[in-house]
């Protein structure tokens, strides 16, 4: 089957597919305006550092991206690991919290630089499937959860003072019935929508809806405005280093002491979602990226986003694919993604600060319904025991952590992924028993001998029994470290302890040679 070649010229790169780029990239950034709002909420910070960031990721990445066609802008994930921090700023004073919002976005960006350096995307290999599903399914609940408050629930949870302006004018008495009205409206245009049409984003339609309805009826509910400030200009650099009193962060290894936790959990979080988005694309067009490559441009981006007042942020799996389904092929729809956004803010700012949060709301819940493994959920019953294990420890980790670490969790999930599987290969080990003769034994081991699997190589052997030749056939064996050698040194000493004459044949080259350097016994080989 002929496959898709990703183009290698600059022209193809940037000009192959005009028309239907610039098409998508406009559609995209409908779309993109009101997650970059509600993002900025989540982190607790302006909706214009939510804009700006990703204005300034989409236009970065289209030029040093390694996957063409590929969205990146302020996302759920990385900015539910920025509240924390956030409010750690603003605790040590009025507007720290941005600067240190920005310090972090700019050490991330070095950290993934550095990812991609030393190949971190191979290392993706390693994550199995359900530490993935783990991932997503933690994502989607804390995007619903940081929900709440715009719903009039609080649950008292530990980011609640964290989420910022969102938590300032909170909906309650009268205005709940009709947040709540509003908020089953969007989700029934969301989804009922696409049933009838396509050619329009559904959630763009169902913020223009109850944008509308909430002017005409003159609702007296919390909108974009409460957030703070949007833009009226283009972003402007500017160092987020400086003296306290000019609401900057100092340069020294405090600051970077306290953001780089945050950094760390960004830098991987934004990797882990950035790689997944690009199989799916790459699956989608048949074609090939490079991941390191990736790795490396979204560190840019992030830098460059932090230096111009935004927010880090990474690849969005659903604008991503409406890119694509639109006909999005080069890097030009990237592009004027950003573009645009920048051009819908600018010329449509007004309209943009009455859009009501349940407008966003309803939003960010198909958001969260979209993120989550459902197909995975609903095999659950299916699944092998550990794969379920993986998933649970991944989500349990995330959720339990204060504040919520997306990261740490993918690590414990690859920790008991790693665990689960190695006693599957232990047990793969075996020893068999054949007798040459009253006074000669001959064992075969087949399998592969390492920390995990050496009690059941150990057991295979009676040590208790010794006759005067006993032959250990390792040639359909492999010894891995330093444990396999210890426990065959210990099979050799006992044996030989007990008057046995023992003899190791069929170890290859590689076996022998860890043996011969940290063995004690001489295997007699």
């Amino acid at each position: 089957m002929p496959v898709s070649k990703t183009p290698s010229s600059l022209a193809d790169q940037w000009l192959g597919n005009p028309q239907r780029d610039l098409l998508s990239g406009l559609v995209v950034a409908f779309a993109m305006i009101p997650e970059a709002i509600a993002f900025s909420g989540i982190a607790g910070v302006d909706p214009q550092v939510g804009l700006f960031g990703a204005f300034c990721l989409s236009l970065t990445i289209a030029v040093v991206g390694g996957r063409m066609a590929m969205i990146t802008s302020a996302t759920g994930s990385t900015a539910l690991l920025m509240t924390g921090l956030v409010a750690t700023g603003n605790a040590r004073g009025e507007g720290l919290g941005l600067s240190y919002l920005l310090v972090a976005g700019i050490l991330t960006g070095v950290l993934q630089i550095l990812w991609g350096y030393l190949r971190l995307a191979y290392q993706m290999r390693f994550v199995p499937q359900g530490v993935l599903s783990g991932f997503v399914n933690a994502l989607a609940l804390l995007i619903l959860q940081a929900q709440f408050p715009q719903l009039g629930i609080n649950l008292h949870f530990g980011e609640t003072e964290a989420a910022g302006h969102a938590h300032d004018l909170l909906p309650h008495g009268a205005q709940l019935p009709i947040i709540w009205g509003l908020v089953v409206l969007g989700l029934v245009i969301i989804y009922g929508l696409p049933r009838l049409t396509r050619v329009v984003p559904s959630q763009l339609v169902a913020i223009v809806v109850l944008t509308l309805i909430s002017i005409l009826f003159g609702f007296d509910i919390p909108t974009v405005r409460s957030l703070g400030e949007l833009p009226s200009g283009l972003p402007s650099f500017g160092i987020p280093f400086g003296a306290l009193a000019d609401g900057r962060v100092p340069f020294n290894f405090e600051t970077f002491g306290i953001v780089l936790p945050t950094a760390l959990a960004i830098s991987l979080v934004g990797l882990m979602e950035t790689f997944l988005t690009q199989d799916i694309l790459d699956d989608k067009t048949d074609s090939n990226s490079n991941k390191n490559t990736e790795a490396r441009g979204q560190g840019i981006a992030n830098i460059v986003s932090s230096f111009f007042g935004g927010m880090a942020g990474c690849a969005l799996v659903g604008q991503s694919v409406m890119n694509i389904d639109n006909g999005g092929r080069t890097r030009l729809s990237t592009f004027f993604s950003g573009v645009s956004l920048l051009a819908m803010i600018l010329l449509a700012r007004p309209w943009l600060e009455q859009i009501p949060m349940a407008a966003l709301v309803a939003v960010m819940i198909s958001i969260a319904i979209s993120t989550a493994d459902m197909a995975g959920l609903r095999r659950l019953a299916r699944i092998p025991v550990s794969d379920t294990s993986v998933m649970l420890m991944t989500f349990a980790v995330t959720m339990l952590t204060t504040p919520h670490n997306l990261a740490l969790g993918v690590l414990a999930g690859v920790a008991l992924a790693a665990i689960l599987f190695s006693r599957k290969v232990a047990k793969v080990i075996r020893v068999d028993v054949e007798e040459m003769g009253p006074d000669a034994r001959r064992y075969l081991v087949r399998g592969q001998l390492f920390f995990v699997s050496k009690i059941y190589f150990l057991q295979g052997f009676d040590v208790h029994e010794h006759p005067a030749k006993i032959t250990i056939d390792m040639s359909n064996a492999h010894i891995w470290d330093q444990s396999g050698v210890g426990a065959l040194n210990q099979l050799i000493r006992k044996l030989r302890k007990g008057g046995s004459q023992v003899e190791v044949e069929g170890l290859n080259e590689e076996s022998l040679d860890l043996f011969e350097r940290i063995g004690d016994e001489q295997p007699a080989h």
